[in-house]
């Protein structure tokens, strides 16, 4: 493939093995990305990459990690850093949801959890590759967001705080690199048919909401070296008004 948006860019993708992040890293494929792709689970992941092969002939390179792990997310760095001396696009896009309950009774395991993965992980991912992406000539970092950030979303305590905390630390950060090459933003996709959302919605049809698929084309957008936009919270729909448990984000 020789006329992808993306080519010869490399992108890591977190939580790459199914959902939202499965479907940006056979997008990034198809524009001419190569892929580091990272998640829970080995086989999942080879399964990804040998979809990928069969449609570039090239292999992505797979790490499978748990990023409550933090430590390795400070070897996964280096370990870019040794192979390709760069990275160009990072996605973070990992991200847990527990149960929906009220405020007050939020177990301390699982706040720590959510917290954890969807703030702390993608600040060890921005410590760890911030100098790979200032090499590139273009670095772009990219980070999933929710429509729970944008109004008061009962029962949804620990994953609504985690993702206003997510934005919050994506924008400072992009401020801080604002005379550099590398541009940060945030994505949020609205309600799309993942896991995560048929957990929370059980009852509801999964046909009702977007595959993951109708959002990639954000993705490349804004991991293309022409993005020009920092600092900015991306929106795939216009939200609608909360309600008691309406439609948040990409759950």
């Amino acid at each position: 493939m020789t006329d992808g948006r993306l080519q010869g860019r490399i992108a890591l993708i977190t939580g790459a093995s199914r959902g939202i992040g499965r479907a940006v890293a056979l997008r990034f494929a198809k524009e001419g990305a190569h892929l580091v792709l990272s998640a829970r689970t080995q086989g999942a992941l080879e399964e990804l990459d040998d979809e990928i092969l069969e449609m570039t002939g090239q292999n992505a390179t797979l790490v499978p990690v748990d990023l409550m792990d933090f430590d390795a997310i400070d070897q996964m760095g280096a370990a870019v850093f040794d192979r390709f001396k760069r990275l160009d696009v990072l996605v973070g896009n990992a991200g847990l949801l527990t149960s929906l309950t009220p405020m007050a009774q939020v177990k301390p395991r699982d706040w720590d959890r959510v917290m954890a993965i969807n703030v702390t992980a993608n600040y060890r991912l921005i410590r760890s590759f911030d100098a790979l992406l200032k090499i590139s000539e273009a670095g772009r970092a990219i980070f999933v967001s929710s429509t729970v950030t944008q109004g008061v979303w009962p029962f949804w305590g620990a994953y609504s705080v985690s993702k206003a905390a997510l934005e919050s630390m994506v924008r400072t950060y992009a401020s801080e690199i604002e005379k550099t090459n590398v541009k940060a933003n945030i994505l949020n996709p609205g309600p799309t048919r993942t896991t995560m959302r048929h957990v929370a919605y059980p009852g509801e049809n999964p046909e009702s909401v977007k595959p993951p698929e109708d959002v990639t084309e954000y993705f490349v957008q804004l991991a293309e070296a022409s993005c020009g936009l920092n600092g900015e919270i991306v929106q795939t729909e216009t939200p609608r008004a909360p309600d008691t448990l309406n439609e948040p984000g990409n759950a």
